[in-house]
């Protein structure tokens, strides 16, 4: 269990924000479930993908210390395997990898065509103004264009010089690994008369590329993967690859409730918060974050190095109403409801409990993932089993299902603020 980072909250100056933060690689051998398992502040713990050892590859890098965080992902994916190996080797018999280069699309073409489409023909009828037709470039564009794992812009450019987006890389891996189905259930996010919910473009692919671990969880949070649009460096991709190209073979089960994200038939104002809520999807988890952007000069409650949410940050985002120097009007549409605690367990410590089978949409879940008594976790509830999670297992913000699973054997209470 790692150290928390003591990110100071004015507003949080008397306890920590979540709890202790868990590795981002959890101890866990073989192919098995941790829907049972814990981690203290941010609800089950990730998965632990294969080890590859430098030494197994036969390759030496130049540019990837064996400290790096991403060299066991570069190892697999440009090691083991040729996805990612770009460059030639050196003339002392090493090899670049470029780790904190951005990725360019046709890079990222290439290596999510050798991992997860080796022997797919191009469509010769598929050309791409900024590509010449015949060419490996071409070739491989326009195999992940062809099977939508990735897109071009409205004139038909594949842009390959380009930096890969976050949205992009969990589109095409989600898709690339066959959780399409998936996806495009979160991306149809209705009440259940029907009634969809407007969400933001691949907010589908991005939510399941979340749920499934492909974006790492930095100890130095400035490092973090900023949000869907953000573009992302060689090493994040490799990592993002590494882990798509090591799925548990437990978690399409896991996730099978994705396949119908269907909420209660909720009020105006609760529409309103659900709207705002799904549009922060994909931002990182930041230990005793409570904004979407680098804090301004002046910020009332503490310095945070990029926009991100810890678990009762994401909270105070959605559901807290201006006032004592925070304010997140105009992001939000509403006004929000009285919620002067900052973290988890204050939260708590407050207001009537409220049983599971007693919860309603807008209720804050509170959870004690230690189980020794003591809340280090809260999300809120949107209904039929679903809640706004921030969490580091996830690295970030989800829609998360809560039903049936670690958060229900580790809830202790709900707890009402709408009036």
């Amino acid at each position: 269990m790692e150290v928390s980072r003591p990110l100071l909250r004015a507003l949080a100056a008397l306890v920590l924000a979540a709890g202790l933060l868990a590795p981002q690689v959890g101890a866990v051998a073989g192919d098995r479930d941790l829907a049972a398992e814990g981690e203290a502040g941010s609800g089950p713990p990730t998965w632990s993908a294969p080890r590859v050892l430098a030494r197994e590859t036969g390759i030496r890098w130049s540019d990837v210390p064996t400290g790096h965080w991403a060299r066991r992902a570069i190892d697999f994916v440009a090691g083991e395997n040729d996805w990612m190996r770009d460059y030639r080797q050196t003339e002392d018999g090493t090899y670049p990898f470029r780790p904190e280069a951005l990725e360019r699309r046709r890079l990222f073409a290439r290596a999510v065509v050798r991992a997860f489409a080796p022997d797919a023909e191009p469509d010769p009828e598929l050309t791409f103004p900024d590509l010449v037709t015949g060419t490996r470039a071409w070739r491989d564009a326009n195999i992940a264009v062809s099977l939508g794992w990735l897109r071009t812009d409205p004139d038909g450019n594949f842009l390959p010089r380009d930096p890969v987006l976050m949205r992009d890389v969990h589109r095409a891996l989600v898709l690339a690994t066959g959780y399409g189905d998936l996806a495009a259930g979160a991306q149809a996010i209705h009440l259940r008369d029907g009634t969809q919910v407007r969400v933001p473009r691949d907010f589908g692919t991005t939510l399941i590329g979340m749920k499934l671990g492909l974006r790492y969880n930095h100890d130095d949070e400035s490092l973090d993967v900023t949000g869907p649009d953000a573009p992302l460096s060689r090493a994040e991709v490799a990592w993002s690859l590494y882990r798509a190209a090591t799925l548990p073979s437990w978690m399409r089960s896991w996730l099978a409730p994705y396949a119908d994200v269907e909420l209660p038939n909720l009020g105006p104002k609760l529409q309103r918060v659900v709207r705002f809520a799904v549009r922060y999807v994909g931002y990182p988890y930041v230990w005793g974050g409570e904004w979407y952007e680098p804090s301004p000069p002046g910020y009332c409650c503490g310095s945070q190095p990029i926009g991100g949410f810890d678990c009762s940050g994401v909270v105070w985002w959605v559901m807290k109403a201006a006032g004592n120097g925070w304010d997140n009007v105009p992001p939000r549409d509403y006004r929000g409801w009285d919620l002067p605690q900052r973290t988890s367990a204050l939260m708590a410590s407050v207001g009537d409990r409220i049983r599971w089978e007693d919860l309603r949409p807008g209720d804050l879940m509170f959870y004690d993932g230690n189980d020794d008594g003591i809340v280090d976790h809260v999300n809120t509830y949107l209904g039929n089993g679903w809640a706004v999670d921030s969490g580091s297992s996830n690295a970030g913000v989800t829609i998360t299902y809560v039903a049936g699973n670690w958060y229900q054997e580790h809830f202790v209470k709900g707890r009402r603020i709408l009036s």
